[in-house]
């Protein structure tokens, strides 16, 4: 939308730490980013979350998130697979883990031994160690005493591989028992005695997911009343019509064979019944039905809303027994509508939820030169964008070219733009599985996509909430562009007119003026500047003393909440990608013989049994604070400014020249490995590195401390550590009076997708192309005919190249195509 001009982006890793954030600059809702993963990133499940500060106001249930699995794609050598069973011992829940562990090639490692630690937000529940089988398998028993292990539990193991190399492999625990949770969900809210309610079920494993199950329904005298079954990921639907005087049991029959009885809800001895029939491909049947016992004289309110909006209401004489009527399906968008019947006094009474299903996505058309094309080939795509009534389009799409042999896709469990915008976002909790809904929609889609909507929360407005205009107060304001703003005081005293000047030293130079107001307030608008730039913000008197303070305003973080998505989680990391990872070694043996790989990097980690120092947020591969020199911040002098003069005859025989590259005294000339926070940065980066960011500095030197980083760091290393990572630290700390320099989170810089060109002088053709990600865009603008191309070279791999494009036009309508063809 237009409210907000910055858009944050998160990279949270399993613990609920954010590993990296970004700021996106958007224009007219539209932005790009992307994550540069540090080399030293651990693998594990991660999550993306995105969100703009005025969102911050409706709650984090409404930002975007998304779970990624990052593997280690160059240097993997340990794979696992895990297996649960669970038991109950002195009323606890006993856990049962059998972990497996194998090479790349399936075969396993027998006879190693394991140490591993059983984790709960952070804490270490228990810990032991173990011996591999034959098999290669470990046992190990543990049991539960701590609530809500199964959100946030895993299983850290370091394995002996060989003699001195050992391995650390995290496992999920998503689940604690075997228990399933089986509840009813009866249509309306309730069910009414004498009157028919369909009543849906959904039953879901302690992991989150759905688990199919049988059912019979009986009375209190033991009759049989129906029988039922679960019809799509553990949800189901049946009719009941409950009796006067009569209650009612569900006997649930389970996959192993093992049973469960559970009460149905209690009937009303009177009431209302709100029935919908969606199967209607035109027009949505609603069925009120009204006990006897109701007064029905008055009218009642049929109201329809979606995404916030009234899109339909009306009112109804109810007759004796109720009313029938039915809704042009033609009147709503797609997506959820809530139907709510309200009383004459305004109360609501019961209400239901439907997803509606109209031919309103836009048509996007892919076309292709030829079905089949040659390793390498120029490929040109011609796109057409029109609405369902075939009027063009202009809008912004995505497109993303993947060799779909190399990297298999499970389209049911993708969250594309459909799934996203029209469901996923609209609901409470995780939902599994949510493109099966929109791939190819047909009866039983549609049929299954309704009783997700009487199983499922919703999470848009609560209607008392609305009719009383009772919202909160926004919090948080639009940031519509980066901003810089403050108090001038003087002796506590706010100083009225005081000069103020802004300037960045690094990422771009600019200067800007302005002065305070009565209350010696300052704000400078429509900043641009990148994340690496460092600002100053400089201010007087109005006579032009220097003798004031300069205090920033700051923005509350955004604190880090339990991932929803929790049951979508990989147990092993590793499941299903092996082929990848096999081609993946493949690929980096082929760039090697060009000395293009990144294999050089070992990542490996690098057991030491003695750290003289202790680093709390080192990324030192041989383990924090195990260099041949640590400088802390205290050994820093604060007389210079950048990291690279204050290092100048700090560290032994180490050198630093003009550009502000080190090198060893020592050596045979070779600049020094530069890693900043994890990541390798070039060599001259130390200028850029305010020395008030830095919170230590190691030295990396003799050969057994730099064999972990390769031949990249033959010339030695040199790990920085910056306080970014420390949640405490103050960056508006000021050198001098009137001053502060700080460096706060700037715009993102997005990268471009490499794509080679070939028959370009510029393109090293002799090297293999082995990519599997052919070709990315975020920003394809389609024209006012609703026309764009995109165009780039195939890999130099044959298979089935799978095209995806989605994206949404300046109405707002969103649409998705997907595009196969083959490389021979």
């Amino acid at each position: 939308s237009a409210i907000s001009g910055v858009l944050n982006v998160e990279l949270i890793n399993e613990e609920g730490n954010i590993a990296q954030s970004i700021k996106i600059p958007l224009a007219s809702g539209l932005g790009a980013g992307d994550f540069a993963l540090a080399d030293t990133l651990k693998e594990g499940n991660y999550r993306i979350r995105a969100y703009t500060n005025w969102m911050r106001n409706a709650g984090e249930d409404y930002f975007f998130e998304k779970n990624i699995a990052i593997v280690n794609a160059i240097s993997n050598k340990v794979f696992t697979k895990t297996s649960y069973t669970y038991s109950t011992q002195n009323g606890a829940q006993k856990v049962n883990a059998v972990i497996t562990y194998t090479d790349i090639n399936g075969q396993p490692y027998a006879a190693k031994e394991v140490s591993y630690q059983v984790q709960a937000d952070a804490h270490n529940i228990t810990k032991g160690k173990g011996v591999t089988d034959d098999k290669g398998n470990l046992a190990i028993t543990f049991t539960n005493n701590v609530s809500g292990l199964f959100s946030s539990g895993r299983l850290v193991t370091v394995i002996s591989i060989e003699e001195k190399e050992k391995i650390t492999k995290t496992v999920l625990i998503k689940a604690l028992s075997g228990k399933v949770d089986v509840q009813f969900f009866p249509e309306g809210g309730y069910l009414v005695n004498g009157i028919g309610s369909k009543v849906a079920f959904k039953a879901t494993g302690a992991d989150g997911l759905g688990k199919d199950i049988k059912g019979i329904v009986k009375d209190e005298q033991g009759n049989t009343v129906t029988a039922f079954s679960s019809q799509h990921l553990g949800m189901g639907v049946f009719t009941l019509v409950p009796q006067m005087g009569k209650t009612y049991k569900a006997t649930i029959s389970y996959p192993d064979g093992s049973e469960n009885v559970i009460d149905m809800p209690v009937a009303k001895t009177s009431g209302y019944v709100l029935r919908i029939d969606n199967s209607n491909t035109t027009a949505v049947i609603l069925r009120l039905s009204i006990t006897d016992t109701v007064t029905n004289s008055s009218p009642v309110t049929i109201v329809a809303q979606s995404g916030g909006k009234l899109l339909f209401a009306a009112k109804s004489k109810a007759g004796k027994s109720g009313f029938v009527t039915s809704v042009p399906k033609s009147r709503f968008p797609s997506g959820i509508v809530q139907f709510t019947i309200f009383s004459s006094t305004g109360e609501p009474i019961t209400e239901r939820l439907i997803f509606i299903q109209n031919p309103d996505q836009l048509k996007l058309d892919i076309v292709a030169a030829k079905q089949s094309y040659l390793p390498r080939e120029r490929v040109k795509l011609d796109i057409n964008a029109k609405t369902d009534r075939d009027s063009v389009v202009e809008g912004s799409f995505s497109i993303s070219v993947i060799d779909e042999t190399k990297v298999k896709v499970d389209e049911e469990d993708e969250n594309s733009i459909l799934a996203n915008i029209l469901l996923t976002s609209e609901l409470k909790g995780y939902i599994e599985k949510p493109n099966y809904y929109f791939i190819n929609p047909n009866d039983k889609t549609r049929a299954d996509l309704d009783v997700l909507m009487l199983t499922q929360g919703y999470r848009r407005f609560e209607w008392k909430q609305i009719m009383s205009d009772n919202f909160l107060p926004a919090i948080y304001q639009p940031e519509r562009s980066l901003e810089a703003s403050g108090t001038i005081t003087q002796k506590g005293k706010p100083v009225a007119g005081a000069k103020v000047t802004l300037f960045s030293t690094t990422g771009g130079i600019f200067s800007a003026d302005t002065v305070a107001d009565a209350q010696g307030r300052f704000k400078f608008n429509n900043l641009l500047f990148a994340d690496s730039a460092r600002l100053v913000v400089q201010a007087t008197t109005p006579a032009g003393k220097k003798n004031v303070d300069v205090t920033l305003d700051s923005n509350t973080p955004q604190l880090v909440t339990k991932n929803k998505n929790i049951p979508g989680m990989r147990v092993s990391i590793n499941d299903g990608l092996v082929d990848y990872l096999k081609y993946n070694n493949y690929v980096n043996s082929e760039y090697s013989r060009y000395g293009v790989s990144k294999k050089t990097v070992v990542l490996n980690e690098v057991v030491i049994a003695e750290k003289k120092v202790i680093l709390k947020n080192s990324a030192n591969l041989n383990g924090p604070g195990n260099a041949n020199y640590v400088l802390l911040r205290k050994d820093l002098s604060m007389a210079c400014t950048t990291l690279d003069m204050c290092l100048q005859g700090r560290l032994p025989s180490v050198l630093i020249d003009f550009k502000g590259r080190a090198y060893s005294a020592r050596g045979d000339g070779r600049f020094m490995l530069i890693v900043v926070d994890g990541g390798y940065m070039p060599v001259d980066y130390l200028r850029t590195i305010n020395i008030n960011d830095v919170e230590s500095v190691e030295l990396l030197k003799d050969a057994s401390k730099v064999a972990v980083y390769g031949p990249e760091g033959s010339g030695g290393v040199l790990v920085i550590t910056t306080r970014r990572g420390e949640p405490n630290y103050d960056y508006l700390k000021r050198p001098s009076p009137g001053v502060i320099s700080y460096a706060p989170q700037g715009y993102y810089v997005a990268r471009a997708f490499y794509s080679p060109k070939y028959g370009d002088p510029k393109t090293n053709e002799a090297l293999a192309d082995l990519r599997t990600t052919v070709y990315w865009s975020p920003n394809i603008i389609t024209d006012k005919q609703g026309k764009a191309s995109a165009t780039y070279f195939n890999a130099g791999s044959k298979g089935t190249y799978r095209v995806v494009i989605e994206g949404i036009d300046n109405s707002g309508r969103i649409g998705r195509q997907v595009y196969h063809y083959r490389v021979e």
